[in-house]
């Protein structure tokens, strides 16, 4: 017997052609591959980026701040070594020297007067050193603090101090008489900035505000972020304050500050390096390498009449530093990946280049154009700009074209020459030495065709070669051609559906049209363990709605293509104990069919499914698979009742089906309610039963009794009988 279930599915049907195209397009395609000297805009442009060169290696693990003055010495300070930092010097001409070695574990603020002078911020325990020319150092002003994070001169040569634990800001005139300016009431007075005017900018943590502090110390909040922390602070040439902010804000954040854990280790140094310097004590570590790392970076822009606009966020990045470049663009260093970007204008961003130390951590605009970065995890000195790299690359990702694949025609839309692309393919996951070489593509307009051989994996490489006036060439798109061998497609299994029902047309299934009389049955699946990447797609599936239709028979099979490519179906029909084949139906796009098994005589039949592809392929290059289904039943005929006997005591009758068990038997007195009646075996579960009703006492006069079976295909056979 034929076992069944129901459940409510439903399937869609999606199909693939032949000629299939890789585009790439948007910051998120280009972004999975590798770029060397490639900036790659929000909007998916790539142009060659500015120079990028590594100038100094402090040998620390972390530097915190650069400043640059008016000869062109650039002065960098962070961490140090037996507890005390270290200030360097670099002259323009690269070579380095040390100018001082302060008290503290580390330089975490830099600032240069008029003079010259260098004044310096230690953390813990912060002071504040200045630096004359010779290298003498000596303490400038002490606000009694544990951490001073920022320093920033205004216009008379006064040195504001952004201070932590307390959140102060403090104001040093030039004689190195200070006082408290700005009481934030916050932890910590995070980062500074003046303006023209002579305003002081003031963010904190944790509350995450920016305070705006008049010469004459009127403060005012200006703006209150989403995040936990200013990070950065910097007045833009055009007067507008730029503000980055970090992080999940906590509750209650104007309580105490959480407890700040060591900062990130420094990155393990590689096999057959050179060793460090033993460990020293870790510095002080910023707020924002504190416990709650959560929540991703912002930066806004505040305008002199204080409207504030969002104009960059990333949900992982965490903002350090803020500058600006020769035309005015802001720049944002960023960790923990080492990224620079920038901000073109309201609307795009760019990644400009990515530092291998994981952060940068601090950013100063030079004299003539170039922008100075420190970074963190190890601590160097970079050089950015203002030129452009003469060359530079971006390799895609592998396309994975899941088979063997031919590779068709390369598309790209750039603006400006200078564009070299090349291939290569290959048949394992990750490009190595077992795929091919790099080929040429051969461009005109734009277009040329693949040279690589057909494998299954492909990636290409985009070289950028900048013009003689400086300008850089851009790529916008990229598209590339591809088809996969054809594979033949498979039929898993055939199943036969319970019979008196039809499928519905596929446009009329809805579950609001589904009645008593209809079904819906279980989704087509092997029973063997699969591995996931051949887990039947809703395309494979056949329809699951059903309808009730007597002498209906119906069948549907589970078929794939590997491919993707749409498949079409042809049924044939035989019986079991004959050789040719009858076509039933062809060009089914479903994968069922029914029809009405009426116009065939009683008996056991064998079904075959033939699928093909050809909708999707060529003439020619179709390919097609069968399978034959299990024997089923074709029984359209009722049972027989025979040796119908009664008397006023008992009724005997005997009843047979010549292909199927009978499914149950029932009788009616006198015209009353069908009753079931069990056979003299108890079991129904043969084609021949026996049947014997005892009759109580009947009343005087004629009495008519009915009898009636069913089979499995619900066949029925009434027979009655006159009892006097």
């Amino acid at each position: 017997m034929i076992r069944y279930s129901w459940l409510l599915c439903a399937g869609a049907l999606c199909f693939a052609a032949s000629t299939r195209l890789w585009e790439q397009a948007s910051q998120a395609d280009f972004e999975k591959g590798t770029l060397k000297n490639i900036t790659l805009r929000s909007d998916g442009r790539l142009t060659l980026a500015p120079v990028f060169k590594e100038v100094y290696d402090a040998s620390s693990n972390y530097l915190w701040a650069v400043v640059e003055d008016s000869k062109g010495n650039v002065y960098i300070g962070g961490s140090g070594q037996d507890s005390k930092s270290k200030l360097t010097r670099i002259d323009p001409t690269g070579r380095a020297s040390l100018v001082a070695e302060l008290p503290g574990l580390e330089i975490h603020a830099l600032a240069i007067d008029a003079q010259d002078r260098v004044y310096a911020a230690t953390s813990p325990d912060g002071k504040v050193y200045r630096i004359d020319a010779t290298g003498q150092s000596s303490v400038f002003y002490d606000p009694k603090a544990k951490y001073i994070w920022a320093l920033v001169f205004d216009a008379n040569g006064n040195l504001f101090v952004a201070t932590g634990d307390k959140g102060e800001v403090h104001r040093v005139t030039p004689g190195g008489q200070g006082s408290v300016f700005l009481k934030t009431e916050e932890a910590h007075a995070r980062s500074l900035a003046v303006d023209k005017a002579g305003n002081l900018y003031a963010g904190t943590e944790p509350g995450g505000l920016i305070f705006r502090a008049s010469p004459q110390g009127q403060a005012f909040v200006l703006y209150q972020s989403g995040k936990r922390e200013i990070t950065a602070l910097a007045v833009s040439p055009s007067g507008a304050l730029y503000a980055a902010a970090f992080g999940n804000k906590q509750a209650g954040t104007a309580g105490p500050a959480v407890p700040l854990p060591p900062p990130l280790p420094a990155a393990p140094a590689a096999p057959g390096a050179a060793r460090g310097p033993a460990p020293q004590p870790a510095p002080p570590p910023l707020p924002s390498l504190g416990a709650n790392l959560q929540g991703g970076s912002e930066v806004a822009r505040i305008e002199a009449d204080g409207f504030a606009r969002r104009l960059w966020t990333h949900n992982t990045e965490i903002v350090y530093a803020l500058t600006f470049d020769k035309q005015g663009r802001p720049l944002l260093g960023t960790g923990n990946k080492g990224n620079l970007y920038r901000l073109e204008n309201d609307l795009l961003s760019s990644l400009l280049v990515y530092a291998a130390p994981t952060q940068i951590t601090g950013l100063a605009s030079g004299r003539t154009g170039k922008v100075f970065a420190v970074t963190g995890n190890i601590g160097k000195l970079y050089e950015l700009g203002p030129a452009i790299e003469k060359t530079g690359t971006f390799e895609s990702e592998p396309l994975d074209a899941g088979f063997f694949t031919y590779w068709g025609r390369f598309r790209s839309t750039t603006r400006g020459g200078g564009i070299k692309v090349e291939t290569r393919s290959g048949n394992l996951e990750t490009p190595q030495r077992n795929w091919s070489g790099w080929t040429p593509v051969t461009l005109a307009d734009g277009a040329g065709r693949v040279a690589s051989p057909a494998a299954r994996f492909l990636q290409y490489r985009l070289t950028l070669t900048g013009a003689a006036d400086g300008t850089s060439p851009e790529v916008s798109s990229i598209s590339v051609a591809y088809m996969p061998k054809n594979v033949a497609p498979s039929i898993e299994m055939i199943d036969m559906t319970p019979p008196n029902y039809r499928f519905a047309a596929p446009s009329a299934v809805t579950l609001s049209s589904l009645s008593p009389q209809s079904l819906t049955l279980p989704t087509l699946s092997r029973t063997a363990t699969r591995s996931s990447s051949s887990t039947p797609s809703s395309a494979d599936q056949p329809s699951s709605s059903m309808s009730y239709a007597k002498g209906h028979v119906g069948a549907r099979w589970l078929a794939r293509d590997e491919n993707g490519d749409a498949l079409i179906s042809q049924l044939e029909i035989r019986g079991v104990k004959e050789t040719a084949w009858r076509l039933l139906k062809q060009d089914i796009r479903e994968r069922n069919y029914s029809w009405d098994s009426t116009a065939f005589a009683d008996g056991e039949y064998v079904l075959r499914v033939t699928v093909s592809d050809a909708p999707g392929n060529p003439p020619g290059a179709a390919l097609s698979a069968s399978l034959e289904s299990d024997s089923f039943v074709i029984d359209n005929t009722p049972p027989r009742i025979v040796n119908l006997a009664a008397t006023r005591r008992e009724v005997r009758w005997r009843a047979a089906d010549a292909l199927n068990a009978l499914d149950k038997c029932e009788y009616s007195l006198d015209g009353g309610d069908w009753k079931v009646i069990e056979p003299t075996t108890r079991l129904t579960d043969s084609p021949e039963h026996d049947y014997v009703l005892t009759l109580e006492a009947l009343s005087p006069g004629e009495h008519t009794i009915a009898v009636r079976v069913s089979d499995d295909y619900e066949n029925q056979a009434v027979e009655k009988a006159v009892i006097r």
